[in-house]
């Protein structure tokens, strides 16, 4: 059973209020630096719930991890990301990288947003002048 199903909802349709989000994040990052680590790792996610009372959900979320990973193991095996990233500039991966941060940051908050249009080098020249 996909982890989506368990809920009746598409990927596209889950959403969770933020305020929960931040409370489990902030517990995470609790735990992590209670075991003396400096990235929150997925036990530790799961280690919030339980600490906050929520642990009728962590087999849920068990299973979505379990999902994710099975997904991103398939889309590197593809090799969707790693030819991509290795062809990048450090300016370019920094470029995208602040790109997804803000998409990330303007999904959160609920707007959406348009891509801006990529400029013909030339056009850009004569802009300069």
């Amino acid at each position: 059973m996909e982890p989506m199903d368990i809920v009746g909802k598409t990927k596209e349709d889950a959403s969770l209020p933020k305020e929960f989000i931040n409370l489990i994040s902030s517990e995470s990052n609790e735990v992590c630096n209670r075991e003396d680590k400096r990235t929150i790792a997925p036990e530790h996610v799961l280690k919030a719930l339980e600490v906050l009372g929520f642990g009728e959900y962590i087999e849920e979320v068990y299973a979505a991890y379990e999902q994710h990973k099975l997904e991103t193991v398939d889309t590197v095996r593809a090799g969707k990301w790693s030819n991509n990233v290795a062809e990048m500039t450090e300016e370019e991966a920094l470029a995208a990288q602040q790109r997804m941060f803000a998409e990330a940051r303007a999904r959160m908050n609920g707007v959406v947003t348009v891509p801006p249009k990529q400029q013909d080098p030339e056009v850009e020249k004569k802009l300069d002048c």
